[in-house]
């Protein structure tokens, strides 16, 4: 006789029923005690007698689910997770999984199946990872795919908790900026300068460079004016790039303006600053956000280089805003007019000052400079000690100012490219014109119907003066 196993729930309602009907009991009190209604009593009494006690067990039971992953799937989810993917999150594993590799699944399925195969989120609570640790400890089994889940504890230390804020009204009232560095791409250590809009977590301006730069967070708003404009202002750390008081009390007439700060003046754009990371912790989140995914996307996409990375950047950005953004749809935008492209040439400049020598040059990054007129054909001259002040325009164009007019920069070279007299001058020789003769192949079609004509003419030449 085939044994019958039943859980915990099914035996309880057997054992109810089989005394129920052995000593002819009270159905109410049994429909009581199981919490269902007696006309089902009388269906699990029919049970009863028909089937046995086999007429209890779940009739999916020892079935697998219709969304079973199979044992196929398991092994290539897990491979792929060892080989490709292993310093991703499981969410951003889930997405790779959906959209690159082809494999349908959630992240829940997935936690399970990661979890099962030992593995622990890089993103877990620091109990469980060491817990884990001691578990692996308490083995003596550290192989290399355990190493790999053990991350160092400094990385969580790191993470700080930030309060929630209400966000900003409008697309474009305020725009956070920052930079995060950390080692991006092929092990060399990168800054990310990053802007996100407080109102609909839009990132609307990311660029690489070696460290914290003026030039870095120039590209930053360079990328916000040409493709939504001038914003109403910035919040922004302490940094010496957005602000810089020498002065205790300056006035409107004397007050010292970073770079940053003067051309965001120009524009019409004001300026916040806060040393509380608290303060601006939409863009922290991003920060964090994006050394969770980034790093793992620029190894996966083989970069190398800042330049490579910077490219990269203009097809990632807007498949992160789809991912993370709010839609802008009932958000309405306070973004001014995009300036032209010469405004944020000009705009967007680097100015310094400088003084004449007295070879009327003034000397700008270890080269020497001469002004000139706006053609760059007749340099001017100033006397010895004269102060002005060099302008790089975003587009490395140069220029100084000289008692506010503008004049040119010419770069004056350390020799000259040749010497008249110990350079050997070859004399240029007339230029001869090659004119092919008639019977070429190429003029042979035409010489051919030009030779015809001139025979048909002299024909009819003949014969009309035959008729005379």
């Amino acid at each position: 006789m085939k044994r019958v196993d039943l859980n915990m729930k099914e035996k309880s309602i057997y054992e109810v029923i089989k005394k129920l009907v052995d000593t002819n009991g009270n159905k109410n009190r049994a429909a009581i005690r199981l919490g269902v209604t007696t006309r089902y009593i009388n269906k699990l009494i029919i049970k009863y007698k028909t089937e046995g006690k086999a007429g209890f067990i779940h009739k999916n039971s020892g079935r697998k689910p219709k969304a079973t992953i199979d044992d196929n799937t398991r092994s290539l989810i897990i491979k792929l997770y060892k080989e490709k993917y292993y310093d991703y999150n499981w969410y951003h594993f889930t997405e790779k999984l959906n959209y690159d590799e082809g494999i349908k699944i959630t992240y829940t399925p997935l936690r399970h199946i990661l979890t099962s195969a030992g593995y622990i989120s890089p993103l877990c609570n620091k109990s469980t990872r060491k817990a884990k640790k001691k578990e692996l400890e308490s083995k003596k089994k550290l192989n290399e795919v355990d190493k790999n889940l053990i991350i160092d504890d400094h990385i969580l230390d790191s993470e700080s908790s930030h309060p929630r804020k209400p966000r900003a009204k409008y697309f474009g009232e305020v725009i956070q900026m920052d930079a995060s560095g950390i080692c991006w791409f092929n092990n060399i250590y990168s800054t990310l300068h990053l802007a996100v809009d407080d109102a609909t977590g839009t990132v609307v301006g990311a660029f690489f460079d070696y460290q914290e730069t003026l030039w870095g967070y120039y590209n930053v708003l360079k990328q916000i004016l040409e493709k939504y404009g001038i914003p109403a202002s910035f919040l922004t750390d302490n940094r010496t790039v957005f602000t810089y008081k020498s002065n205790p009390n300056p006035t409107d007439e004397n007050d010292t303006y970073t770079q940053f700060a003067y051309a965001c003046k120009t524009l019409g754009i004001s300026i916040k600053t806060s040393s509380i990371p608290q303060k601006k912790g939409r863009i922290e989140r991003f920060n964090q956000t994006f050394q969770n995914r980034l790093p793992q996307e620029l190894r996966t996409a083989n970069i190398k280089t800042l330049e490579q990375a910077n490219e990269f950047l203009t097809s990632y950005l807007p498949k992160f805003n789809e991912r993370f953004a709010l839609q802008r749809k009932n958000i309405t935008s306070v973004f001014e007019n995009q300036p032209s492209n010469e405004t944020i040439n000009l705009t967007l400049s680097i100015i310094t000052s400088r003084i004449f020598d007295h070879g009327s040059s003034i000397k700008f990054r270890n080269k020497y400079y001469q002004a000139t007129n706006a053609t760059g054909t007749q340099v001017i001259c100033f006397r010895n000690g004269t102060p002005g002040l060099v302008i790089q325009t975003f587009d490395k164009r140069l220029f100084v100012t000289v008692e506010e007019k503008i004049y040119l920069l010419k770069e004056l070279p350390e020799r000259k490219k040749s010497s008249l007299e110990f350079d050997e001058i070859k004399e240029k020789k007339p230029k001869q014109t090659y004119i092919p003769p008639m019977t070429h192949p190429w003029k042979k079609a035409s010489f051919d119907a030009f030779v015809a004509k001139q025979k048909h003419r002299l024909e009819y030449d003949q014969s009309s003066a035959y008729i005379k």
